[in-house]
């Protein structure tokens, strides 16, 4: 007796990695190589898979190839705090290098609290991820236990971290801040400030050193520069123009170890009054769009944000895909100076006048 059961509707095959394999002409070894270490197969052989991927519609499961390789196809890069106006820059160049290699990026946000990294290191050690980029400066720490006891690669961007297992990418902090000093005093200068950024900083301390180093070349003292202690954001620039405005005897020339401190420090200066340049000639550092959109513009170091970024990622990956495979332990980018309207020449020294003689009536 007939079945009176309607025939179902036809079901379509998923493709696997066999169609792929087919498509492509290469092995099934070869398309999950392409697919978990991309960079481990010829090009164009890895071109081949992935048009047939394409065509075929193969979905693999990255949970499946994750556990299978141990690898979950991501990296992590810690900073200090996510609201630094500079730190979006080089974020942006990890992530591109990343993604045109098949990475993703997580980012671990420590807010300036020492209490958040341990989460990180956890992350670490759990190997939910394959490799770290530090923009902090120091080596989180769990318990006891260093994020270099990972075992995972690790490269140090914008601030060093000792320890020549440990790539760093950095600028030409040093020689660029000794170039601030030569600008402002080359300008007539010889009454010199500095806006500095955290205590304990690396980065700061680099650049408080170059300027150190730039005034004592031109034969002035170090001793004798105006010293006011930020913290690379907008508030230090304000509250170091506040101390500017309550000296007797104040610099003209001014040099703040970020952006973000030299505009917020010329429009206080601006809203009280003093002229920039004509009372004082401001220096910056970074090279962000907020320092062109300052009036006056401002005079900076462009640093190459974008390339930092993309040089760690870069040397990340290597070491990921090759660990045997040396590296350079410091990299030093170079950084050039963009001058703007917020420098120019000292001013004259003020005119001494007389008080007229007395009388005597």
């Amino acid at each position: 007796m007939p079945s009176s059961r309607k025939p179902g509707p036809h079901r379509q095959r998923t493709p696997g990695i066999t169609d792929v394999a087919r498509m492509a002409g290469v092995s099934t070894a070869t398309v999950s190589r392409a697919l978990v270490t991309p960079e481990r197969v010829r090009p164009e052989t890895r071109d081949a898979v992935m048009a047939a991927v394409a065509a075929t519609g193969y979905t693999p499961n990255q949970a499946a190839r994750s556990l299978r390789a141990r690898r979950t196809r991501l990296a992590m890069v810690i900073v200090p705090t996510i609201a630094n106006l500079v730190f979006p820059h080089v974020i942006r160049g990890i992530d591109a290098a990343l993604f045109e290699a098949g990475y993703g990026l997580i980012i671990g946000n420590t807010d300036n609290q020492r209490s958040r990294e341990g989460h990180f290191v956890d992350l670490a050690f759990a190997r939910q991820v394959d490799g770290l980029l530090l923009m902090n400066g120091w080596m989180p720490m769990r318990d006891g236990r260093a994020l270099t006891d990972s075992g995972l690669p690790i490269v140090a961007l914008s601030a060093a971290i000792p320890g020549p297992d440990i790539p760093k990418v950095v600028v030409q902090d040093r020689e660029a801040s000794a170039e601030a000093a030569a600008h402002l005093i080359g300008l007539g200068h010889v009454r010199l400030g500095y806006i500095s950024g955290p205590a304990g900083n690396w980065v700061d301390a680099q650049r408080w050193q170059g300027f150190r180093e730039g005034v004592a070349a031109a034969g002035l003292d170090p001793a004798e520069i105006t010293f006011w202690q930020g913290e690379f954001d907008l508030a230090s620039g304000t509250a170091a123009a506040d101390a500017f405005l309550a000296l007797d005897r104040r610099p003209t020339g001014v040099y703040a170890a970020s952006d973000a401190m030299a505009v917020a420090f010329i429009k206080r200066l601006r809203q009280a009054g003093v002229s920039v340049p004509g009372d004082v000639s401001v220096i910056g550092f970074d090279g962000i769009e907020l320092a062109f959109c300052s009036e006056p513009t401002l005079t900076t170091f462009h640093q190459p944000l974008n390339e930092m970024g993309r040089t760690g990622a870069r040397i990340l990956l290597q070491m990921m895909s090759d660990p045997g495979r040396s590296q350079p332990e410091w990299t030093r980018l170079p950084v050039t100076l963009a001058p703007g309207g917020s420098t120019g020449p000292a001013p004259a020294p003020a005119r001494r006048t007389r008080k007229p003689a007395r009388v005597a009536g």
